[in-house]
């Protein structure tokens, strides 16, 4: 799994981070990674987590590691 990143002053886990992004527990999660952009809300750095929320749905997410401003690519 993936090392633990700081987001608004905490150690999250690639788990707790997609937790963060999708409001609820999630069932699978990849590893965090650098986003190639920038909080769109504070200009801080933004994080990316893979996950599976459900047996039937693949989500990418979007975490600033300074705000709660969080996105994820679903409709």
């Amino acid at each position: 799994m993936s090392e633990n990143r700081v987001v608004q002053g905490r150690m999250v886990t690639a788990e707790k981070l997609a937790e963060l992004v999708e409001g609820d527990s999630v069932m699978e999660v990849d590893s965090i990674e650098e986003a190639d952009r920038e909080c769109p809300d504070c200009g801080g750095n933004v994080l990316k987590v893979t996950y599976m929320p459900s047996v039937t749905e693949l989500v990418t997410g979007w975490k600033c590691q300074d705000c709660d401003w969080s996105e994820a690519d679903r409709d």
